[in-house]
């Protein structure tokens, strides 16, 4: 049987702990992450804290162990390995503003387009799967239909 893991947090560590899982715009795991740690600094064990959060018992270990060794700053995720993308939040606002002005383009003709302009080079694919993630894709009259069907209901 594993030795028990047991967290002491400051009044300050608290305070700054219960805010982060509070907070919506903070990632799920790294708000279940502080879940964790407040409740192992409560004197739950790891064992009720993986129950009641239904986690398993190894992640909510690694999280009480990465604050040991960490601190705050555990709580989030490391940065994944793999390409990162070509494009920026401001070149996607970029091709939507074009869609709402010439609905008549293509993921062929937006492109060229948006690497004449802008320096960002996408397939016609990644363009074509980007807005489609967006909801950026198809006639602008039955999106605007479907909200307010969905908004009647």
């Amino acid at each position: 049987m594993p030795a028990p893991l047991q967290v002491k947090l400051t009044v300050e560590e608290d305070t700054t702990i219960r805010e982060l899982s509070l907070a919506t715009e903070v990632p799920r795991r790294t708000r279940q992450r502080a879940i964790v740690i407040r409740l192992n600094s409560a004197g739950w064990r790891v064992g009720q804290i993986a129950q009641h959060l239904q986690l398993h018992e190894h992640s909510v270990r690694r999280a009480i162990r990465q604050w040991q060794r960490v601190g705050l700053y555990g709580l989030w995720e490391k940065r994944r390995p793999g390409r990162q993308h070509s494009w920026h939040e401001a070149d996607v606002k970029v091709v939507e503003q074009w869609l709402q002005e010439e609905h008549s383009y293509t993921s062929p003709q937006l492109c060229p387009k948006l690497a004449s302009e802008r320096q960002v080079h996408l397939s016609q694919r990644s363009m074509s799967r980007l807005l489609q993630k967006r909801g950026s894709v198809g006639n602008a009259c039955a999106i605007v239909h479907l909200r307010q069907n969905s908004q009647s209901m």
